[in-house]
């Protein structure tokens, strides 16, 4: 309560009006006046009442103390039991906190950052979050139920934005062990061929290391090696990039009886193969029309190696010219087919014939060449149907076709077979999906009975046109027409020469997108991208193995002929094993090196600094068979202590002003009696 003024004239008049006043009553006391001490008063009650005193009295209402509860709902806290102490633990809290109507819980549930590539456990983010509306003197303490796996810690002494304490009530036993595989230094690219080396550690946490455990190391799929690594020490490991592209290395360590959680027991390492540039070795029975096509389709890639000869002059050919006086260079067939054709990755006959150039044995190198895993491109003329075909030669044994000896002239639109329109090589090429295509024609093709592999384009009257096929470890290739220079002269509009020549080249050194039975994986941030190539039918459904251990059969939806996908969004993060058919395949979804995965054993260390220092405790909850909570101890004032079987929570002494009440001392009749009793004694003393 406490007494205001509201004069009903402003604080100068006032002020005038006392002075008279005084003035007045000094008088009255220097002359000695009858009655002065009364006409004193009387002023004095007179000046009091236009001054208008007023009693206050404040109506306010304690406020509650605010104690936010931070539940830790991350993937480390799905192992080990630890999710159904939590839910206990939380519950129990509740219904403790219930008892005291002065306090005001809040429960924040965090998790490990869905939204974010990176999973990580943050509780302080979110508590300061969840006190952002509250002042600080409200704040009567936080409560951290945890595993202790906590990443976004502040500093010890840092200000936490609030002065109570701070608890952590730990989940998982105290005695836990996990062991774990981490890669420590790896490359991200290599080149193709060439020996890299990365380095990975085992850990043992929560106990001694000892000993070696067994590392099995695979590359793609395909088991690699088995090492044997010593806990707690980086063990080297040398391995050669066997292809373009995303290669998924995986190491694995056994699991260990007992351990908390297999999940961070697999690491992968995705290292993209870098080919240096391919040699290509392009060779042309006679110029013609088509020879630039190949030509400049080869020398526009800037990571190809070309080397390109053109039989000028075969040994039949003999028109006296000294060979002193001859510009021509002798074509280097011992250097080229015997002593590096391993050096090549592709090998192109374009229009060639066998004139006695090459000797019937180098045909037989480039079969085993093919066989041992080199690429062959025949691109037929019509010297491929005649007497000097290379069909006749060793080479026909790697061949998918021998011709019959026919060349059909006449024009027709080259289109996709039914194996072509789900085929990587053909499949979605510009102007095949219409009727006719929207290319120009081509006018000649050559005859071959059914061949081996797949024909993915037919020519006129659907006779195959380009010929796919898969030879010992190698691949082959066959155009059965020299007309596709005229795509790329323009004629009749032109076509996709350079998109299908290209794809030809580049499935033939098995490039991986264009592998024809295919399963692939890959992760955009938390999205799962499944993808499976087949020219079969429909290949069935996927299973995810989940890096918890679950697995779940999904299907896969049809985008394209021969092209089936799935686009997922996963809760958890970490490794994940997609299978269908034979076919398997890894990805890691987040971030590798996952904060979240780094360590999985339940710990008080984290807690334990912040905890001394607001005079808060950290426990471990887990009982035998139930859970076991500290009890809750209200104070007020400072803490001063902390107790270690008691959880303290400073109360604020903070209120809320709900109404003012107001009542004038000299209003109604009780001042009205102040004034006339007053002036009545003044006039009665003065009239004596």
């Amino acid at each position: 309560m406490t007494i205001e003024f509201s004069p009903f004239f402003p604080w100068t008049v006032m002020a005038v009006l006392a002075v008279l006043a005084a003035i007045l009553a000094a008088l009255g006391f220097w002359r000695g006046v009858r009655g002065a001490l009364l006409r004193t008063v009387a002023l004095a009650a007179m000046l009091l009442a236009l001054a208008n005193p007023l009693l206050t009295q404040e109506d306010r209402e304690q406020l509650t103390t605010v104690v936010p509860i931070v539940v830790d709902r991350s993937q480390s806290q799905e192992t080990a039991g630890r999710g159904a102490q939590t839910d206990q633990a939380l519950a129990g809290l509740e219904e403790r906190f219930s008892r005291f109507p002065r306090i005001e819980t809040r429960v924040v549930e965090v998790d490990d950052n869905t939204d974010t590539d990176t999973p990580s456990t943050k509780l302080f983010s979110a508590l300061s979050t969840a006190i952002s509306d509250v002042p600080p003197g409200r704040i009567g303490g936080a409560v951290f139920l945890t595993d202790g796996q906590i990443h976004d810690l502040p500093g010890v002494n840092q200000d936490l934005g609030f002065d109570a304490p701070v608890h952590g009530l730990i989940t998982g036993q105290p005695d836990e062990f996990d062991r774990r595989v981490q890669i420590v230094k790896a490359p991200r690219f290599g080149i193709v061929g060439e020996e890299q080396q990365l380095t990975f550690r085992v850990f043992d946490d929560g106990r001694s290391a000892g000993g070696t455990t067994e590392v099995a190391v695979s590359m793609n799929g395909e088991p690699l090696a088995t090492l044997q690594a010593a806990p707690g020490v980086g063990t080297p490991f040398s391995f050669t990039v066997p292809r373009g592209g995303n290669n998924v290395m995986e190491f694995a360590v056994a699991e260990v009886p007992g351990e908390v959680t297999p999940v961070n027991n697999r690491a992968v390492h995705v290292i993209d193969g870098i080919r240096q540039n391919l040699r290509v070795l392009l060779v042309s029975g006679e110029p013609h029309a088509g020879e630039r096509a190949w030509r400049n389709l080869l020398k526009s890639d800037a990571s190809v190696d070309l080397v390109h000869f053109t039989i000028l002059r075969p040994p039949e050919k003999q028109d006296g010219t000294p060979i002193n006086e001859l510009s021509l260079i002798a074509f280097p067939t011992r250097e080229l087919f015997v002593e590096k054709i391993e050096d090549f990755d592709l090998i192109i006959f374009d229009r060639y014939t066998h004139r006695n150039v090459l000797p019937i044995l180098y045909y037989d190198y480039i079969s085993q060449y093919v066989q041992k895993g080199g690429a062959l491109l025949i691109a037929a003329g019509p010297e491929y149907a005649g007497e000097s075909s290379i069909a006749t030669t060793p080479l026909a044994q790697v061949l998918p076709a021998v011709p019959t000896g026919e060349v059909h002239d006449a024009g027709f639109y080259p289109r996709l077979s039914e194996d072509g329109r789900k085929h990587p090589v053909t499949r979605g090429l510009d102007g095949s999906g219409q009727e006719p295509p929207a290319w120009g024609r081509w006018f000649r093709s050559i005859d071959v009975p059914q061949p081996e592999g797949q024909t993915v384009m037919l020519g006129d009257d659907n006779r195959p046109l380009l010929v796919l096929n898969r030879e010992g470890e190698g691949r082959v290739a066959m155009l059965l027409s020299d007309h596709g220079w005229l795509w790329a002269r323009g004629f009749e509009g032109g076509g996709p020469h350079v998109g299908l020549y290209r794809r030809i080249a580049h499935w033939l050194m098995k490039e991986p997108d264009l592998e024809e039975e295919a399963l692939t994986a890959r992760a955009s941030g938390r999205t799962l991208e499944v993808t499976r190539q087949t020219i079969g039918d429909d290949p069935g459904p996927a299973t995810i193995t989940y890096p918890s251990g679950r697995t779940e059969t999904v299907p896969l939806t049809q985008s394209g002929p021969g092209l089936y996908r799935l686009d997922r969004r996963m809760e958890e993060t970490g490794l994940f094993e997609i299978a269908n058919g034979d076919f398997t395949t890894l990805v890691h979804v987040g971030a590798v090196d996952a904060p979240e995965f780094t360590a999985m054993i339940s710990t008080e260390e984290t807690l334990a600094p912040y905890a001394e220092r607001t005079k808060g405790i950290v426990t471990r909850i887990a009982d035998v068979n139930s859970i076991r909570l500290p009890n809750i101890l209200p104070i007020r004032g400072e803490v001063r202590i902390n107790d270690p079987d008691r959880m303290v929570i400073r109360l604020t002494d903070e209120t809320v002003l709900r109404g003012v009440n107001t009542i004038p001392l000299f209003a109604g009749f009780a001042g009205l009696s102040v004034l006339l009793f007053a002036v009545a004694a003044m006039w009665w003393r003065e009239g004596r």
